[in-house]
């Protein structure tokens, strides 16, 4: 019986092991992930829309067409449901930029009076596009 009992505990062992590495990691979808943040501002709207407009408003960021973060949030209240507070705005930029370009932090940054990182020049590649 004490064989059976091991025999069963290890195959169930293993077969948890096996499931758990199947699912992979908690938060492997960052568009999930940033919708879930959205959320918590009270943002709401389909996931893929909201990450277009994050993925977008990076690329305005990245190549010049939004200089700070005054030119992006004018984009975003463009872009967002009617009604959506400046707060709002400002929280779904740095959400975004968080998510999907980390290295336009300093836009963000400027904002709160903190000294900025040299930005990259205007029309810089997105890490996505760099060979």
């Amino acid at each position: 019986m004490k064989a059976f009992t091991r025999t069963g505990l290890a195959t169930a062992i293993a077969a948890f092991s096996l499931a758990a590495a199947a699912a992979g990691p908690a938060h492997a979808d960052p568009d999930t992930d940033f919708s879930n943040q959205l959320h918590t501002f009270g943002i709401y709207g389909p996931k893929d829309y909201n990450a277009w407009i994050g993925k977008i408003q990076c690329k305005r960021l990245s190549t010049g067409l939004d200089a700070n973060a005054g030119e992006a949030a004018v984009f975003l209240k463009k872009n967002l449901p009617r009604g959506s507070t400046e707060q709002q705005v400002y929280q779904f930029l740095s959400a975004g930029i968080d998510t999907y370009c980390p290295d336009q932090r300093y836009v963000v940054d400027s904002l709160a009076g903190q000294a900025p990182a040299i930005p990259p020049p205007p029309g810089a590649p997105l890490p996505a596009e760099q060979g």
